[in-house]
């Protein structure tokens, strides 16, 4: 089957090695029959809902959140139709702020934001680094990654983060939660790429796309020999670990 993939802003929004999570659901497609497609929506072009099964936003720096900012905003009624049609979401970093209701950054400059998860977005003064390790109750598996953020995020009450910090700083230092989830939606700060070193996550987006795609349920996947993502994830939730859990 066919699993198209819009990429929003690859030529603004491409740091963080962010491009590394297409190339994984690329190979993790192919390698059960699939052919993801790639096409990149950037600045002036249009966005169909029906058009893709999977829409990818990746991180920036605050200048390039800026340019794709008003250009986005003009795509939200698109992307809003197509969250809610059952496509399938991943914003990593920038790209999750942007997906939210606003960035304001330390100059006071509110940039717009989409509103596809509940959440606001405030710059700090000092910047969250390092390795994070997340519990994922609701998929009873866990997430390793790593942050790079200046940006307090706080999700609006009743909203649904992607998972519990074990170890790390998360949204905002002080909560407790990382990421946000809405339907097939899924906005993070962790990068690194993501990918890689979580691969249940790669293949339930990779799911999620595909029923979509075929207009049914998500699909149950044939396993792979995830060995050497399996030693990344171990590398990556020991670093996260050595730094001490916060909450």
């Amino acid at each position: 089957m066919k699993i198209r993939v819009g990429h929003l802003y690859p030529d603004y929004l491409n740091i963080y090695a962010d491009r590394g999570n297409i190339a994984v659901l690329a190979r993790r497609a192919a390698l059960r029959g699939h052919d993801l497609e790639v096409e990149a929506v950037s600045m002036g072009d249009a966005l169909r809902p029906d058009a893709y099964d999977l829409l990818y936003v990746g991180g920036g720096q605050d200048r390039e959140q800026a340019l794709v900012a008003v250009d986005l905003a003009a795509k939200a009624g698109p992307v809003h139709e197509a969250v809610a049609a059952g496509v399938a979401v991943l914003a990593v970093c920038g790209g999750y702020q942007l997906l939210g209701s606003f960035y304001r950054d330390r100059d006071g400059t509110e940039l717009p934001g989409i509103g596809v998860f509940p959440l606001h977005t405030i710059a700090g003064e000092r910047r969250m680094i390092g390795d994070v390790l997340l519990d994922c109750a609701w998929a009873a598996q866990t997430i390793a990654g790593f942050e790079n953020h200046a940006g307090r995020t706080k999700l609006d009450a009743g909203a649904t983060p992607l998972g519990r910090v074990v170890a790390g700083f998360g949204n905002d230092g002080e909560s407790g939660d990382e990421g946000c989830r809405v339907e097939r939606a899924v906005g993070t700060y962790l990068h690194g790429p993501l990918l890689p070193r979580n691969p249940w996550l790669a293949d339930w987006l990779l799911a999620q796309a595909l029923a979509h795609a075929s207009g049914g349920e998500p699909p149950e996947l044939t396993p792979l020999p995830d060995q050497l993502e399996a030693e990344a994830h171990a590398v990556a939730t020991a670093r996260a670990r050595a730094r001490g859990g916060r909450f």
